[in-house]
């Protein structure tokens, strides 16, 4: 129990301490994101911290956690390694003998071997690119304008599809109509009463509902629930209405309650 908690913890100290730093220095050197100073430099102290931390914990250890390779190791290994292929030069990773010696150890095993091939640590410091990356925002947009342009020439395929005899059925009912069309349209405007209802403080609302109702085509009902015991909570009442309107989806628009 004790070991796999110490494996989870170094799993979250690759995601959580590493990557983010590790993305921020790698991907503008590689033109896949673009340059930002500031954050660039944060970026280079965190590895360095990070680096330290793993340093003191491999002084006398040949792994991260037990006397074989978990699944810490891997995890914290695939971490670093862009950063040991691009920017990790040897005047920069030389401090952390303890860490270079770990990360040589696992890159030499045969099982790291059949995956990545052979591993070519970094002679040089990887340097931001601005070009490379303005040549890839180009072919990227490239590529959207020319994905669109294909969309729109393709031509819209007929389906002919042939309908089983439920879906003839359902075909051949009439469409319901909406009960509220041949009404009257009024003056009163229910979304909007319902947004200074929701809003604004109730002598707000309550104003604004009388100042703008509309007698002529709205009137107002008062009604009593047949089952009052059932509605000792506020929130049961507000059930009961929801379900109605649910059930009466017409009136969504054409009613309030």
């Amino acid at each position: 129990q004790l070991e796999q908690s110490l494996i989870q913890q170094w799993i979250s100290f690759a995601d959580n301490e590493i990557l983010p730093a590790a993305c921020s220095w790698l991907f503008p050197c590689l033109g896949l994101m673009q340059f930002n100073k500031q954050s660039s430099k944060k970026a280079k102290e965190d590895i360095e911290k990070a680096l330290q931390v793993l340093n003191n914990h491999l002084l006398t250890k040949t792994y991260l956690v037990d006397e074989r390779i978990t699944q810490a190791d891997i995890s914290v290994f695939c971490t670093l390694l862009s950063l040991y292929q691009h920017v990790l030069e040897p005047a920069f990773r030389k401090p952390y003998q303890n860490v270079n010696r770990w990360f040589t150890t696992l890159m030499h095993q045969p099982q790291f071997k059949a995956i990545l091939g052979d591993v070519t640590l970094c002679d040089k410091m990887a340097q931001v690119d601005a070009k490379k990356f303005a040549e890839l925002q180009k072919k990227g947009k490239d590529k959207v304008g020319k994905a669109k342009e294909e969309k729109q020439e393709k031509p819209k395929e007929e389906v002919n599809e042939e309908l089983d005899e439920t879906e003839l059925v359902l075909a051949q009912e009439p469409k319901s109509k909406d009960p509220f069309e041949k009404f009257p349209k009024g003056s009163f405007n229910m979304d909007e009463f319902k947004r200074v209802y929701s809003n604004e403080p109730e002598k707000v609302s309550i104003e604004y509902f009388w100042n703008k109702f509309d007698k002529e085509n709205y009137s107002v009902w008062f009604c009593e629930y047949l089952f009052p015991q059932e509605l000792s909570l506020i929130f049961m009442s507000c059930n009961l209405i929801t379900g109605m309107f649910q059930r009466l989806d017409k009136m969504r628009k054409n009613a309030f309650g």
